[in-house]
């Protein structure tokens, strides 16, 4: 049975069920990645950013012989986002292959259509079956990152605390957990707005006005998603020349996710790219002591970005693919198929 369904008021039993499929695609297809948590589960799967929706749909087995209701063996859900409809689609490893999967992406796809938008993205991980599952429907690869693991157990710490102060003259770091001070915020947007170390693609768009990037913060706190964030700052203008984000969720708090670091143009040259990188994981060993690793997402080719990591001591993962369709094409083609 496949259903519409909304987190917000589902039961606790169904949200602990799409916890275990979750789980179960994970031990399939990236089994060295931590098993995820009921903590703020719900909130991650239905606090959104204004202005954008999320819509969802389970797909869950007949009830057993007691009455008491099947497990959730499928999930998708699609984010409806600026000008795109962002997919993502959970079926358990031991019934795929039964054609669940493209019944999932059918229905959000249709919704998509309904909803005016014209393209469906979607982020697939390399060397798993869902590279060949999605360009079966017909998507194309847009964009290609490297992921990037730290296992902070192998990290030489004296060396990254060196690392933290091999900033140029005439720049000071600050730590700021949860988020930058509220009067930095518009420096810090002008430092986001004007250049980005890495360009993710436009299934993570960033934000870059000082209102969005309050409901941002507002929005992974909500999720149960702790922010940290390392400035640098330029002492004689005041301005922020440089940034790292780093996130821990409460669903996998064992790792956390690097999001945006960018070093302003001018301010290039400073040795400050691997300074706030190496002063975040510093700061992350005392407020997080759980903490095991840290994952990023770099472009190939931002080499440089690429460098400072490798010294940092991260190692490259797996690819991390966008991949995108023309949803009245997707309708047309699942449709035909049926």
């Amino acid at each position: 049975m496949v259903r519409e369904w909304d987190p917000r008021t589902a039961s606790s039993d169904e949200v602990a069920s799409v916890l275990d499929t979750l789980n179960a695609v994970l031990a399939a297809d990236l089994p060295q990645d931590p098993p995820w948590r009921e903590s703020s589960l719900r909130e991650y799967l239905s606090e959104v950013m204004p202005g954008e929706r999320r819509i969802s749909w389970v797909a869950q087995a007949e009830p057993g012989p007691d009455g008491r209701p099947g497990p959730i063996l499928g999930h998708v859900h699609v984010l409806l986002l600026g000008d795109i409809g962002v997919l993502e689609v959970l079926v358990h490893p031991d019934i795929r292959r039964t054609g669940l999967g493209r019944e999932l992406v059918l229905l959000a796809a249709r919704r998509v259509y309904q909803e005016g938008f014209q393209s469906i993205g979607v982020e697939v991980v390399g060397d798993t079956p869902a590279i060949a599952f999605y360009e079966s429907l017909g998507f194309s690869r847009e964009y290609v990152e490297t992921r990037s693991v730290l296992d902070l157990g192998a990290v030489d710490w004296p060396a990254l605390a060196e690392m933290a102060t091999g900033i140029g003259a005439g720049y000071h770091l600050e730590f700021c957990p949860g988020g930058p001070p509220d009067d930095l915020i518009e420096a810090y947007a002008r430092a986001k707005a004007e250049v980005r170390d890495v360009d993710d693609g436009e299934l993570r768009p960033s934000s870059y006005d000082p209102q969005r990037l309050r409901d941002s913060l507002d929005t992974l706190h909500r999720r149960g998603m702790k922010p940290y964030i390392v400035l640098a700052l330029h002492e004689h203008s005041g301005e922020v020349a440089g940034l790292t984000e780093v996130v821990v969720p409460a669903q996998h708090p064992t790792r956390a996710d690097q999001y945006d670091t960018i070093v302003v143009q001018d301010h290039r040259g400073y040795g400050i790219d691997r300074a706030i990188k190496a002063r975040m994981l510093l700061e992350l060993r005392s407020a997080e002591p759980t903490l095991a690793e840290v994952q990023t997402w770099n472009a190939q080719a931002n080499e440089a970005m690429l460098k400072v990591n490798a010294e940092l001591g991260y190692r490259p993962d797996r690819e991390w693919c966008e991949y995108s369709v023309d949803v009245a094409e997707l309708v047309h083609r699942l449709d035909a198929a049926r």
